[in-house]
């Protein structure tokens, strides 16, 4: 078989693929880094339709067909894990977008049970000799969706680093291909703050020499990836690869040496960050993207001794409730791997599942320890699974203490000025 005359006969242009989409089709698109720009940019342009579903995960660009109020009742963005623009759309009032309840290692197989998709439109690197592509920086849930879509449209990106592990897909799976050269999208990486480096300090002293890793993004994980650079032999196991893992392994910090499973490699579902993780990554034997089903199952988490799951929070409170996605019935973001991760960790022999916030928000005027969660508020990790709570003031291991115990735990990890006021608060409750 000659697979280039095979892609040739598949390769078709964005306008020819919108025209697979009609009214009730039901779409997923790759997640992240990896959407598909041709895709979520011109899809408003698609006349005479309602009702078309589009399934995304952590949206980078705001695109027509959800962030303006015209095309409410013809297209709806279901996003499994809110960004910028869905948050906007929210906040405006527009039912334009509508979450997904989800725990990220079983969200593309509740999927496909539940509405399975009628295209799955996703993108791609180039086709090598053998013709073979991959989903590139992402296969949370890519190819379960190449797997079991009606349909299968690729945007063929030769931006897209070409990946190992679980990301292959051979042209014969594919329906359409559509050449779209764009720009990744990258992450910027940030600088953490002071308050971020005390957070990190009190993480940094509950990992071990040996431990396996699953570290989030923003300024409290690049803290700890900082303060972690003296560790030895340390490995990853985790949802998203961060700038901070290519850190520390230049450091020689990260080894992945004593992992329980799948040593000397790191093991992630998906990339996001600079250009210079891309290149990281790229045709890089050591990195294995992985299906997320797989990454993310707690059971599999669990097999890794030492394993430690880092991740932050909008707030908890004094029984040990976590919620890391809305502010009240106001939805921010989405459970993701958090609740996967840190019941992996914790049951893993030493583990450690870790949550990690400020005391304060909002210029330190209001606290993220609070007596009771905002009305409404969804539970991202239950008191019962929440082990280790560190905020810049200290660490509250939780895991078998009484409320009354839980409570004066996280009071003296709360920020000072608000102690008083939230003992009160939790004596008029009941709590103490």
């Amino acid at each position: 078989m000659n697979w280039k005359d095979e892609y040739k006969k598949k390769r078709i242009s964005i306008e020819e693929g919108l025209r697979n989409v009609r009214s009730g089709t039901k779409i997923v698109t790759s997640m992240a880094a990896m959407e598909a720009r041709g895709l979520l940019e011109n899809l408003h342009r698609v006349d005479g339709v309602e009702n078309v579903a589009v399934a995304t995960c952590l949206n980078i660009g705001e695109y027509p067909f959800f962030v303006n109020r015209e095309y409410e009742g013809r297209f709806l963005n279901e996003s499994w894990f809110h960004s910028m623009g869905a948050r906007k759309a929210v906040s405006n009032g527009l039912r334009t977008v509508t979450y997904i309840p989800n725990n990220l290692h079983t969200a593309g197989v509740e999927r496909i049970m539940a509405n399975k998709p009628d295209i799955f439109w996703g993108v791609a690197s180039p086709m090598d000799k053998n013709g073979y592509m991959t989903v590139s920086l992402s296969t949370v849930y890519e190819r379960d969706m190449v797997e079991n879509a009606k349909m299968v449209i690729l945007e063929v990106n030769d931006r897209a680093p070409r990946t190992h592990g679980d990301t292959h897909v051979h042209i014969s799976e594919v329906d359409y291909v559509i050449e779209n050269s764009f720009d990744i999208p990258e992450l910027p990486d940030t600088e953490p703050s002071e308050t971020e480096m005390r957070i990190g300090e009190h993480i940094s002293s509950l990992v071990v020499d040996g431990a396996t890793l699953q570290i989030g993004i923003g300024g409290i994980p690049n803290a700890v990836a900082k303060l972690m650079e003296d560790k030895h032999e340390l490995g990853i196991h985790t949802e998203m690869f961060t700038e901070s893992m290519i850190h520390l392994f230049e450091k020689g910090a990260i080894t992945n040496s004593r992992k329980s499973l799948w040593k000397g490699k790191f093991i992630a579902t998906f990339a996001l960050g600079t250009k210079r993780m891309y290149s990281f990554v790229e045709d890089n034997p050591g990195v294995l993207l992985l299906r997320g089903s797989y990454v993310n199952d707690p059971y599999v988490v669990a097999q890794n001794d030492n394993m430690v799951s880092i991740n932050t929070a909008i707030s908890v409170d004094l029984t040990g409730q976590v919620c890391s996605e809305a502010i009240g019935t106001r939805h921010y973001s989405g459970t993701g791997g958090q609740l996967d991760t840190h019941r992996g960790a914790s049951m893993a022999k030493n583990g450690k599942g870790i949550i990690a916030l400020r005391s304060t928000a909002k210029k330190g005027t209001v606290s993220t320890i609070v007596p009771l969660l905002p009305l409404g508020s969804p539970v991202t990790v239950p008191r019962q699974d929440t082990d280790y709570v560190v905020t810049e003031f200290g660490i509250a291991r939780l895991k078998g203490l009484n409320v009354f115990q839980r409570v004066e735990s996280l009071l003296n990890i709360s920020h000072p000025d608000f102690r008083s006021e939230l003992r009160k608060q939790a004596s008029e409750v009941g709590l103490i």
